[in-house]
């Protein structure tokens, strides 16, 4: 693939992930815990990670976090996707030179890795560690929400594979 296509399409993976990301904010919390989200925009993440390598990945990744803590107008927002988007990231390239493990098992580590991510930016930002007990809660949800998250993305990627979007 040619730098420009690869490039486009990388902008599309963010253009995508942000717009997920957007979303995803706006529909109300289905469990009273705060943090718990399905994390849709992990989907292009996850895709441009398997397609193209870590450094796209990484360039989908900060482009969403940038622009999604700009377009919400939170810098709360920016501290705590960076910080499980991070750890999320070097987990799921850590994961990727394991041999046949697969997309929706990635994910469900990445969506693990993240939630820790959150409680330590949790930890630091309110200067205590008794937000580590959610830790249980958020360990279930990352399984749950990380397999379907993980599911959407192997789906996507058997789809681009097959040829029937254009890369």
């Amino acid at each position: 693939m040619n730098r420009t296509k690869r490039i486009t399409t990388d902008a599309i993976l963010a253009a995508a992930a942000l717009l997920l990301f957007l979303v995803e904010a706006q529909i109300p919390a289905f469990i009273p815990i705060p943090g718990i989200k399905l994390g849709l925009a992990n989907i292009a993440t996850l895709v441009a990670l398997h397609l193209f390598g870590k450094r796209d990945a990484a360039a989908v990744l900060f482009i969403r976090v940038m622009l999604g803590s700009v377009f919400s107008g939170n810098i709360t927002t920016f501290a705590f996707s960076a910080g499980g988007g991070i750890l999320c990231f070097f987990i799921l390239c850590l994961l990727r030179h394991f041999g046949k493990i697969p997309l929706w098992v990635h994910s469900v580590f990445g969506a693990i890795a993240h939630n820790i991510g959150q409680l330590i930016v949790a930890s630091f930002w309110m200067q205590t560690t008794t937000v580590f007990w959610y830790f249980p809660y958020l360990l279930l949800s990352a399984v749950i929400c990380g397999s379907f998250t993980g599911l959407c993305a192997q789906f996507t990627l058997k789809y681009l594979k097959r040829g029937y979007f254009v890369l």
